[in-house]
């Protein structure tokens, strides 16, 4: 790699602020001029189009941000120089740089993607869209700004990677100058480069980047304690010259004696890698042992495991603290052997040993790409991060919302990581936490829906059954099966979280859809209206005139169906238009509808006993097949059903009766299950509790879950079920089965009051 550029590689020239403002304009493009110079002594590895490329977009820049200064009084057009400079560190190719000479000239100078499509091409005028922030939108608060930017500059990066490229170097850089920004700001941007940009450098694999972003954001949080931890590293430093010169001899002479050639460097931790680990394991500076290690990098990936010998011979390994991340490398290809040795005078060092083409990668993660082209390890981008980019297309295909996306994006930031297999030795990497479901799921969508359960290491156990590194994981399915919203309370990842809730999204709505075509049906039909046209083109015509502009008939529908809009204004409404068609209602159908006694013959819904996602079987109650019961359409949440009995449902049958509909039970709802509850005033006694779930057991009911009441040194206590049944005949069945059990004093089903 050549010479590394940062802030301080470019000459310094101060112009003075009193300046008249055509000297300072002139002065200005002077040091631009001089910054544009330095920089092109890095582009060597351009062509000459490429360069030429690359001034022109100097030159666009330049004028656009003319009269533009930063907060240290620098010319504006020295940062987009300064960002230039770190793309060119990972050899990016011309349209990078050119959209890195361009990235703020959208947002701050009014230049239109348009007009950079038009000079520089498309592929340089995408690249810069998708680094534009979105302060020309209206949010509703800064968060959701904020989470629109990070998601649009997301999309852009699993479509073309550059994009996060030129965004990094472009925080790296205003990290590195934040000495110069209002110290109001320090705050926010350094938790902001914390939380999202150093995860994303992580993610990627660009260590060198996510490093320096973690030490730059350290220093601003927390300007005192990075200072004081500074000064004791300086100070251990001093005390290890001895140590580590002693170690580094060592290892040469072993290497020596077996002619293996080998590079072999110091290597410090980052103060806030020390910093974290201090607050982590509450220890002092004084505790931690491994402040510094060696990196060792051999020819051959198989020289790797000969100078792992070659160490293990020489200092004793510490037990447990060997991780061959070549063998499985890290989601972000990275690739390293990393063990932990006893060293001269009882002190750990470790030591990680890799090849050049590994340390390139370990380096520079995709930007390996550009640097080290020649490597089969990092040659090919689309080997790099390549399911993570694709997850985020995938994301976003099933989140709309940005802030529900970034939420989902954030699951997948965090670098610990489990790797586990399919029964035929496939691997995945998985975060830590991630449970058998969060596997289904990375499988395929399809798995994930429709899993029931799993095997770990040939043991069965549940979809929340949390994976540990080496699992061999088994999914087993069923095709009636589907998601549960209790599933989103315990997946760790972020494709699992974007794929059921779509899923459930889509479900709600279709459901909600249907059931607002019913209860519009029946609106009609109080209207006097039977069925709307059947001819295509005068129902098309009926929908184009009622519906607001980008509304579709389906949104209509769910809103019914969700109880957002009334059926009977929509029905009122049709029946109106119709009636200008000259169609008229039917009289014989209006009079059965609004006169007629006989409720049974107007039209009710019917219900089937499943807990669809439009319908709601109230908790209050718990109704089942065989009572009577109603339906409160609520307000934006779907239909809830309630026993007539139920005092809940009197209460908002007082305050909104025309929310209420009929309902009943289907033939065939008694065949499924559903929840009742019920409370036993019991003797307290020993195995009380046993024999009630043996009665329970032998009604054939299942016990969904059990409260107890802490009355131990009473005679009496209440014990409360709530339990699966089929229908209401079988309740009551159940409730005297208990009744006639000697240690029952009393059985009841439980009703809200």
């Amino acid at each position: 790699m050549n010479a590394v550029v940062n802030s301080s590689s470019f000459p310094s020239i101060a112009i003075p602020k009193d300046l008249p403002s055509a000297e300072r304009l002139h002065a200005a493009a002077q040091v631009s001029r001089v910054h544009f110079e330095h920089l092109l002594g890095f582009l060597s590895y351009l062509d000459s189009a490429s360069i030429a490329m690359v001034r022109q977009a100097w030159e666009y820049a330049d004028f656009a941000h003319r009269d533009q200064w930063r907060s240290s009084g620098d010319p504006y057009i020295t940062h987009p120089i300064a960002v230039t400079g770190i793309c060119a560190n990972w050899k990016l190719d011309a349209p990078a740089l050119a959209a890195a000479l361009l990235h703020d000239a959208m947002e701050d100078c009014g230049i239109t993607k348009q007009d950079l499509s038009e000079r520089f091409g498309e592929t340089v005028a995408d690249l810069v869209d998708g680094l534009t922030k979105l302060d020309k939108l209206h949010f509703n608060t800064r968060e959701e700004s904020q989470a629109e930017s990070f998601r649009k500059m997301l999309l852009a990066m699993a479509k073309d990677v550059r994009v996060i490229l030129i965004k990094l170097a472009d925080r790296t850089h205003n990290m590195r100058t934040m000495g110069d920004m209002p110290r109001s700001k320090w705050g926010r941007i350094s938790s902001e480069t914390l939380e999202i940009f150093a995860p994303i450098a992580h993610r990627l694999g660009l260590n060198q980047t996510y490093r320096e972003l973690q030490d730059l954001a350290f220093r601003h949080l927390h300007p005192w304690r990075y200072e004081t931890l500074d000064k004791a590293i300086h100070k251990s430093r001093v005390r290890r010259r001895d140590f580590m010169q002693r170690v580094q001899t060592e290892v040469q002479a072993a290497f020596d004696r077996l002619a293996l050639p080998m590079r072999l460097s110091a290597r410090e931790n980052t103060l806030f890698a020390l910093y974290q680990k201090m607050v982590r394991q509450h220890l002092s500076f004084a505790q931690v042992t491994d402040v510094c290690g060696f990196r060792l990098i051999v020819p051959r990936t198989t020289d790797c495991y000969t100078a792992l010998g070659i160490l293990h011979q020489l200092y004793k390994p510490v037990p447990g603290r060997f991780k061959d991340h070549i063998a499985i490398a890290k989601n972000n290809g990275y690739q390293s052997l990393h063990t932990t040795l006893v060293g001269p005078s009882g002190v750990n060092i470790e030591f990680q040993l890799r090849t050049e083409s590994m340390h390139i990668v370990a380096e520079a993660g995709v930007a390996a790409h550009w640097l080290y082209q020649s490597s089969p390890t990092a040659g090919g981008q689309e080997t790099l991060n390549t399911k993570w980019l694709q997850s985020l297309l995938d994301i976003q295909t099933e989140t709309r919302d940005a802030s529900e996306f970034w939420d989902n994006v954030k699951v997948d930031l965090f670098p610990d990581s489990i790797y586990v297999f399919t029964p035929k030795s496939k691997v995945f990497s998985m975060p830590r936490g991630a449970t058998a479901l969060d596997f289904a799921y990375a499988i395929h969508s399809n798995i994930g829906h429709h899993a029931t359960g799993a095997f770990i290491n040939g043991e069965p156990t549940t979809l929340r059954g949390e994976l540990k590194s080496g699992d061999v994981v088994e999914i087993t399915t069923d095709p009636d099966a589907t998601p549960h919203p209790a599933w989103l309370g315990f997946v760790r990842t972020g494709r699992a979280r974007s794929k059921i809730r779509n899923y459930l999204k889509t479900t709600a709505h279709s459901e909600s859809a249907a059931l607002g075509e019913q209860l519009l049906a029946q609106a009609l039909r109080e209207e006097g209206i039977a069925q709307l046209p059947q001819d295509e083109t005068a129902q098309q015509a009926l929908w184009q005139a009622l519906l607001q502009p980008g509304q579709t008939q389906a949104e209509i529908l769910t809103d019914i169906g969700l109880g957002r809009s009334a059926a009977s204004l929509l029905a009122q409404q049709i029946a109106a238009y119709l009636a200008q068609q000259g169609q008229r209602p039917d009289a014989l159908l209006l009079t059965q509808q609004r006169f007629t006694q006989d409720k049974s013959q107007q039209t009710t819904l019917v219900l089937d006993g499943q807990n669809q996602s439009a319908t709601h079987y109230a908790d209050c109650c718990y109704p089942l097949p065989g009572e009577a019961v109603v339906g409160y359409l609520g307000h934006g949440d779907g239909l809830h059903i309630h026993g007539c009995d139920c005092a809940v449902a009197q209460r908002l049958r007082e305050r909104d009766p025309e929310r209420f509909i009929p309902v009943e039970w289907s033939e065939d709802s008694a065949q499924r299950l559903h929840s009742a509850a019920i409370a036993l005033t019991v003797q307290n006694g020993k195995g009380v509790l046993a024999r009630i779930t043996q009665v329970l057991a032998d009604c054939d009911v299942d016990i969904r879950r059990v409260d107890m009441e802490d009355e131990s040194a009473q005679h009496t206590t209440v014990l409360r079920f709530t339990v699966s049944v089929h229908d209401l005949q079988q309740l009551e069945a159940t409730l005297r089965a208990l009744r006639r059990n000697a240690s029952v004093l009393q059985g009841v089903r439980v009703l809200a009051p």
